[in-house]
């Protein structure tokens, strides 16, 4: 049978659009972080709130995406990344003219909305659309550089817009990027309706969507807060036992919100360990970076963003020069495993990083290799977690996949966060400017070992879950 992807001449048209839509969503969540002292000043933010910029956004995305996936299988994948563009437009176009804080946070809460039908929408197209082992590798190489790389790409969009425009373009220029990918996707893709006779699981939606809620405010809160705080607890435990109740109803439900079949299989499993694990380790490292060059370095902020720029450049690397093209005659759990360690490695020369550190020998060669690593896993991953599911499942695999990421990051801030302040406060023995930033910097190393650790058990998972091969369909299959 010839396959799909052979057959619409339009795919490589398809890839731009999609990738187009899934690169606004990550920018959007960093694009405003260098931005926020500004908005706060124009809008009269109050201290304690402004964390709700970034709250709101990533509390709706992650608890939604299972949700987004889902509606994604029934009305049909096309239908729901529409419906995801012009939402997230209209949500942009608010916050960029928002008058006050309130608005302002509805619509970054608005955004993650959208966003969570969108990028599980946006990754199951590309799924259903290349299915040939060779263009596959290709068009998951471009996705895993922009899902790795958009972040560090977000940092820089941000300073620009925010040093030579305003806050307010950080919003604002969706609104273009949306409309463009709109139109591409009513001339390039393709896909077939939703599934007839399907229904939502309620229930499955409550809980699913509840536990994951919980589960990303308490992480956002541990940092500001401490993690013995009830607001921090409460949430924590909330979130473990809705999602516990949550996997007990996808047992038993009809038509379950996630299917727990797509988990069957160890090589998809192992894919979304490892997935979880690596960004765990990575996202972490975007905060202490920008403390870092900002507060210890004194960078402004357009110069920070580019000091991002070689872990971007480093993922598009990985994933599309080197992962992409030995993916069809590699192992994929080979890439995986010596992508974590590149990057582990490259934690622990950031480790070594002290007040004066200088630019090029001593930050770069640790960004480089934390890019190169990264971007050689992302790639094999999103390959691995997708492939052989079920046309009917592939947006629930997508959504869950980036519910893995997305929790991933909160979890991973949260944590190295936590890690970092606690061996600043340890090391910090008198109040000179030098002395407090060294202290900092401490802090940051003992996280940067940290993230290596972590780095290296990921390699680990992947060397011993994933296996040579695309994961079977058995373990996709409905049970009888």
């Amino acid at each position: 049978m010839t396959p799909a992807s052979a057959a619409d001449p339009k795919r490589w048209w398809a890839l731009a659009v999609i990738a187009l839509a899934q690169l606004m969503v990550i920018l959007d969540g960093t694009i405003v972080n260098i931005a926020l002292p500004s908005a706060q000043r124009a809008l009269g933010m109050p201290d304690a709130d402004r964390q709700w910029v970034i709250t709101a956004y990533t509390l709706a995305f992650g608890g939604l995406l299972l949700l987004g996936g889902r509606i994604a299988d029934l009305v049909g994948r096309k239908r729901a990344f529409v419906i995801g563009l012009a939402g997230f437009a209209v949500a942009s176009a608010l916050g960029g003219a928002a008058a006050g804080p309130g608005t302002l946070f509805a619509a970054r809460a608005l955004q993650g909305a959208f966003a969570a039908v969108l990028a599980p929408s946006a990754l199951s197209l590309l799924t259903t659309t290349f299915t040939d082992p060779r263009e596959r590798a290709k068009a998951f190489g471009v996705y895993g550089a922009l899902a790795g790389g958009g972040s560090g790409a977000g940092l820089l969009v941000g300073g620009l817009l925010t040093e030579y425009l305003n806050w307010r373009w950080c919003l604002y220029v969706n609104v273009p990027v949306a409309l463009a990918a709109l139109i591409g996707a009513q001339v390039f893709l393709r896909d077939r309706s939703g599934r007839r006779g399907g229904h939502l699981d309620v229930p499955g939606v409550l809980l699913g969507s509840g536990g994951l809620v919980a589960l990303v405010y308490g992480f956002s809160e541990a940092g500001p807060r401490g993690w013995t705080s009830p607001w921090v607890a409460a949430p924590l435990m909330a979130g473990v036992i809705l999602l516990a109740a949550f996997v007990w109803w996808q047992h038993r439900a009809a038509g379950p919100l996630l299917p727990l079949r797509i988990f069957r299989d160890r090589s998809r499993a192992g894919a979304f360990a490892t997935m979880g694990l690596a960004t765990i380790g990575m996202f972490g490292v975007f905060l202490f970076l920008t403390y870092y060059f900002q507060a210890v370095l004194g960078y402004p902020p357009v110069r920070t963003g580019l000091a991002f720029m070689p872990v971007s450049v480093g993922i598009v690397i990985g994933a599309t020069q080197i992962a992409a093209r030995l993916l069809p005659r590699t192992a994929p759990h080979t890439l995986m495993a010596s992508g974590m360690v590149l990057a582990a490695a490259g934690m622990v020369l950031l480790s070594r990083l002290t007040v004066h550190a200088q630019y090029v020998p001593h930050v770069l060669p640790g960004l480089l290799l934390v890019g190169l690593g990264m971007g050689l896993t992302f790639m094999p991953v999103y390959a691995t977690a997708t492939v052989g599911v079920p046309t009917q499942d592939t947006g629930a695999a997508s959504a869950a996949l980036t519910t893995v990421q997305q929790i991933g990051a909160s979890l991973g801030t949260a944590l190295l966060n936590t890690i970092a302040t606690g061996a600043t406060g340890r090391h910090s023995r008198a109040d000179s400017g030098t002395a407090l930033a060294e202290a900092m910097v401490h802090g940051f190393s003992v996280a940067y070992w940290c993230s290596a650790g972590v780095l290296l058990l990921a390699a680990l998972v992947a060397a011993l879950t994933v296996r040579r091969g695309k994961p079977s369909q058995a373990g996709s299959k409905p049970s009888a």
